[in-house]
């Protein structure tokens, strides 16, 4: 390679235009104080409810549960805190992706400088095994093939041509394309390139810049329980008002009324929520870590339980991003192999395979020739090339019009040398001078090859004389040998996932780089719908977004995709009403997976900058691993719609107890530490009760919830306030019992705890299921629903019968006869919720 010809920018140019365009790396964004985005943070309704709730507590006196929530808005604030910062550490991770060197030619001298110094117009030098340091033009190059995976998607390198001068549009990716792209990887070859765009103007920069761009949407949940939240902070400010104004200026009790209000907002106010969801979620993150999946954002978890769309991107994803010798073709047969290489291959195809790797490089860097050495090496122990008698002369590699290169051997045993070439199907046989009708034949067969979603390789021999080398490839005599065909197989386990996916109600679309006969190929032997039918990147960019919108309802391939495009699908999925998740491993998809409701990205070929804008990432790579995620998504979102229920229930006879009995003139029953001991069999039965139940058995036969349907519908809301009136009920008619009777205030107040604390107990084993009858509740249960059932009992125990307890929470020993009364009440104001089931069921059945 004459290097001699290019001088390069000299010093001072270089300095110029790097102090004009900056240095080549992508920018950080201006990192926000830490002030600044705690105060943004805490403006959200759910903290400033927990933040105020540990006020109260701590204004109570009660240290502990004032710290308890206290740390929970630390972990919270925390938490979103990381999320704040995913922007920026995507952009570095896109940094990383520059060449740490490059080889540049400035004063018409060679030198290595360091990539972010690299400048618009340096004449840069790419060897194999670099990584492409800019966007750039070819102007030299040998054999050059470049991986550009990281921005097409595509595992297959791609071979590169020297610039024509006329070309100036730099279309992503391609094969015979005289550009090369910043990230890009050079598997084979060398060459010389004119450098056009540094930083955020390459490819990867443009696609950097997307990203600052792109809002992240928050969850469904979140959003429905911070509107929840509100409206029960409005309601239990206006109830504490009208309680502290009742006793100031009716009873002209300051003190009673302060304390009273107080009691009543800690009744009210659910705090429990934004707990539940921090709970259940993060212990969501900890179940699905052990089906190797990581989540980077923990709420995403349950919105994948509702995706109606999966966007997957078939290289890496649906296919295992590695290319395998599938079929061999000579002597006009086929053969093909297994993934084992189990089968024994004829002795006719053993010639094909020696002069496949006589056309390689002995250590070979391209993946093709990889994989040639590999399958014959095993079937051809003691192949020619490996012979230390063996040695190459001479290369020819790739030309413009001859897209096939050839190496010269020279044995010393012999007096002639052999020459083995391979390539492009067409360039071999013309280097062969067959006939028409002979190449008219082999063409037919790699065209039922290609439409099988095979990359084909021509494979030749020949022999020459020692002193009869030529210039030229085409001067000598080679006979054809035969095909390869090479295929990126589909993983084992997508079949039977992309199946249950369609099961769970959930719809697939393929979005790939490669080309349409390719993709559905793949489509059909994993069973995606309607394969038949599919949308190109040319046909998608003369689509507008009303067009495209229509069309997609019914499209399940897009081929020939460019990054930008995949953005352009996700978003007129969203557009369409669809609850989108978008899998994905290259640059090119973080955009994307980014804007998605839900970003998986592969975690063992996924690029940092995919896996930082993914919600989710898949650490083994198992397209199977989505279907458990699903199903666990499901699972947490029914469990969170158990707890809520269970919550709304058991806060209506808690409010009620701290306002009915001031509207009919009694004492007050609930002291602030009768709410606090409720609360400690409140928030176990909901972190670790409701958390740990199983999902139903037909949670993967039933479509996603809708986007329109509320976590708490009406059904919910009637059967939750049905169960707490009926408790409140039950549990104020105690209280008027034991009043009118004669018994003391401690005495009534005690009737109305004990029924609060035993009625509290079976609303969460009723709401633990609303199919299953309360006898199979029980009997399948998780563990920790008896722990926290007894030791509520145990604790009800000690504050009644205590001295020292009683005293404390101002109650009375109940005699036997009070104790079995005031149960079978409670029995009885939550049991009717099982003949509610039967009836159900009944229904259902008829």
């Amino acid at each position: 390679m004459d290097l001699s010809k290019y001088n390069g920018l000299s010093e001072t140019e270089a300095i110029n235009i790097l102090a004009r365009d900056g240095m080549n790396e992508l920018p950080s964004e201006k990192k926000q104080g830490f002030f600044f985005l705690f105060i943004k943070i805490i403006k959200e309704p759910m903290f400033l409810l927990l933040i105020a709730s540990g006020t109260i507590y701590l204004f109570m006196g009660d240290i502990s549960d004032s710290l308890m929530l206290m740390f929970a808005v630390t972990v919270v604030v925390s938490i979103t805190f990381y999320q704040e910062r995913k922007t920026e550490r995507t952009l570095d991770a896109l940094k990383n992706l520059s060449s740490p060197k490059a080889s540049v030619i400035r004063d018409a001298m060679e030198r290595k400088i360091p990539g972010r110094e690299v400048v618009k117009g340096d004449i840069a030098i790419i060897e194999e095994g670099d990584r492409i340091p800019a966007d750039a033009i070819v102007l030299y190059c040998e054999n050059l093939f470049v991986d550009e995976s990281l921005l097409t998607g595509e595992s297959v390198p791609v071979r590169k041509i020297d610039w024509d001068g006329k070309q100036d549009v730099f279309p992503v990716g391609g094969e015979d394309m005289p550009f090369v792209y910043s990230g890009s990887l050079v598997v084979s070859g060398r060459g010389v390139i004119n450098v056009k765009s540094t930083g955020v103007k390459t490819e990867i920069g443009k696609i950097g810049k997307s990203l600052e761009t792109i809002k992240e949407e928050d969850t469904l949940l979140h959003k429905e329980t911070s509107k929840i939240v509100r409206y029960a902070a409005g309601i239990g400010i206006f109830l504490c008002a009208f309680v502290v104004f009742f006793y100031v200026l009716i009873k002209g009790e300051i003190i009673q009324g302060f304390l009273s209000g107080l009691t009543l907002g800690m009744a009210i106010l659910p705090e429990e929520f934004p707990v539940v969801l921090i709970i259940f979620l993060t212990l969501g993150a900890w179940r699905i870590s052990k089906k190797n999946v990581l989540t980077r954002k923990s709420a995403a978890i349950e919105t994948l339980g509702a995706a109606t769309v999966l966007c997957v991107d078939k290289t890496g994803t649906l296919t295992l991003n590695k290319m395998e010798l599938n079929v061999l073709y000579s002597s006009n047969s086929f053969f093909e192999l297994d993934e084992t290489l189990s089968k024994e291959v004829p002795s006719n195809f053993f010639e094909l395979l020696e002069f496949g790797m006589l056309a390689n490089k002995k250590e070979p860097f391209d993946p093709l020739e990889k994989e040639i050495n590999r399958v014959g090496g095993f079937y051809i122990k003691n192949p020619n090339y490996k012979n230390n008698k063996w040695s190459i002369v001479r290369e020819y590699p790739l030309e413009k019009g001859l897209l096939a290169l050839s190496h010269v051997w020279v044995n010393e045993d012999m007096d002639d040398y052999v020459i083995a070439s391979k390539g492009a199907p067409e360039a071999v046989l013309e280097l062969c001078h067959l006939s028409k009708e002979e190449k008219e034949n082999i063409l037919n067969k790699v065209h039922d090859m290609s439409h099988k979603g095979l990359r084909v390789l021509g494979v030749a021999k020949g022999v020459v004389k020692r002193n009869e080398l030529s210039e030229n490839q085409h001067d000598f005599d080679f006979q054809f040998v035969g095909l390869l065909g090479f295929i990126d197989p589909f993983r084992p386990s997508a079949p039977n996932a992309i199946m249950e996916s369609y099961e769970a109600g959930m719809r697939v679309i393929m979005i790939t780089g490669d080309y349409p006969g390719t993709a559905q190929f793949i489509a059909k032997k994993i069973g995606i719908k309607n394969p038949d039918n599919f949308i190109t990147g040319p046909m998608l960019e003369n689509m507008d977004d009303e067009e495209l919108r229509e069309k997609i309802k019914n499209i399940n391939i897009f081929a020939r995709i460019f990054p930008e495009q995949k953005l352009k699908i996700i978003n007129a999925l969203k557009a369409n009403g669809d609850i989108v998740a978008m899998t994905g491993d290259g640059v090119n998809d973080a955009p994307a997976l980014k804007s998605a409701h839900i970003g998986i990205a592969m975690g063992e070929r996924g690029t940092d900058v995919a896996r930082e804008a993914s919600a989710l990432i898949l650490l083994d790579d198992d397209f199977s691993s989505i279907v458990h995620s699903i199903k666990l998504g499901r699972r947490i979102y029914d469990n969170i719609k158990r707890a809520m229920g269970y919550i709304l229930a058991v806060h209506v006879p808690i409010a009620g107890m701290s306002v009915l009995p001031l509207v009919f003139g009694y004492p007050a029953v609930l002291l602030p530490a009768h709410v606090a001991f409720l609360e400690l069999i409140i928030d176990p039965a909901c972190s670790t009760v409701f958390e740990g139940e199983k999902g139903s058995k037909n949670i993967m036969k039933r479509p996603p919830r809708k986007l329109r349907h509320s976590i708490f519908n009406t059904k919910t809301v009637i059967v939750s306030l049905l169960q707490g009136s009926m408790v409140l009920v039950a549990t104020f008619l105690l209280f008027s019992y034991a009043i009118k009777t004669g018994r003391s205030e401690e005495e009534a107040r005690s009737f109305a705890f004990m029924s609060l604390v035993l009625s509290n107990v079976l609303l969460i084993a009723v709401n633990l299921s609303w199919d299953k009858g309360l006898h199979r509740i029980v009997r399948e249960a998780n563990k920790v629903f008896f722990f926290v059932s007894i030791g509520a009992i145990c604790s009800l125990l000690a504050v009644l019968y205590v001295p020292f307890m009683s005293r404390l929470f101002h109650l009375a020993p109940l005699h036997p006869k009070d104790f079995i009364l005031v149960s079978i009440i409670a029995i009885i104001s939550v049991v009717w919720f099982e003949l509610l089931k039967k009836y159900n069921e009944i229904i259902k059945r008829n």
